[in-house]
């Protein structure tokens, strides 16, 4: 019974690195304070975790936990949350942060998932099976984030375009103005972004368990990254370049055809996507 609750301590974990992994990519790109300091102390708490999980690991073992690969994935998992914690308090370099911290995801999910370190099989394979499950669930809530995105995109073009042919009318009213449209429609992408690399990281890792011979040229898995190249783009032109308007709204609306294909075409093509369990 210890062992279950420590395995579901463990994926709770997880779970709160992901939400840390999500606000540190909304500070980047924004320099949000808010999200920072949340991220910060979602960390904190999560380095707390950690640190008593090392601390039990070593009273019960009576040694230091670097003599096997998967302990020292372990502890190599707490000193990215220990370094990224002191970075992001004493320097601040928010790109340091924010890549550390998904190096610092990585490796706690590849630590956590791990059925080698579970004694028993029926509780690897269920742990495996657990795994999956976030990975689909965290997929699917990127795809609804960009779904979103892509109704108020749609309804930008649409306000677009009865503003420039000049068809006032209660259309028009009940349309928000163009600016709100594009910021919720950009809010949505940089939530989808990363929770969609947080399922594809959690995805590969559930692949090489299961999956040891899995092709990676599979249409569902490059249709994937192909998304979440789209959608980076699409953040790089509007933070990095600076773009709106227009253009934005449709390379929102063709990154999100592709989203349709990668979901219902590539699914149906790949040699085990929706099928395999």
């Amino acid at each position: 019974m210890f062992d279950i609750y420590m395995t579901r301590l463990h994926e709770f974990t997880v779970v709160l690195y992901a939400l840390c992994v999500l606000l540190y990519f909304i500070d980047f790109l924004h320099h949000n304070r808010k999200a920072n300091r949340i991220a910060f102390w979602l960390l904190a708490f999560v380095w707390v975790l950690q640190t008593v999980f090392l601390i039990l690991y070593m009273i019960n073992t009576g040694r230091f936990p670097v003599l096997t690969i998967f302990e020292g994935l372990y502890f190599y998992a707490w000193v990215l949350i220990t370094l990224s914690l002191g970075i992001n308090r004493l320097l601040r370099v928010d790109f340091i942060v924010f890549f550390t911290n998904v190096l610092g995801f990585i490796i706690m999910a590849i630590h956590t998932f791990a059925p080698v370190q579970i004694d028993s099989a029926v509780k690897a394979q269920q742990l495996i099976s657990e795994l999956l499950l976030i990975h689909i669930t965290v997929a699917i809530l990127s795809y609804g984030a960009f779904s979103l995105s892509f109704v108020f995109s749609l309804l930008y073009l649409i306000q677009y375009d009865l503003l420039k042919r000049k068809k006032w009318g209660t259309r028009l009213l009940r349309i928000t103005d163009l600016s709100k449209l594009e910021h919720m429609s950009y809010i949505l992408n940089v939530i989808g972004v990363p929770m969609l690399m947080i399922s594809l990281i959690l995805g590969i890792q559930w692949a090489y368990i299961k999956l040891p011979h899995m092709v990676w040229y599979d249409s569902k898995v490059i249709g994937s990254f192909i998304v979440l190249a789209l959608y980076s783009i699409y953040l790089y032109m509007k933070v990095g370049k600076g773009l709106y308007g227009k253009s934005l709204a449709l390379w929102n609306l063709a990154s999100f055809l592709i989203v349709l294909i990668n979901f219902f075409l590539f699914g149906k093509l790949s040699s085990f996507h929706f099928w395999y369990s």
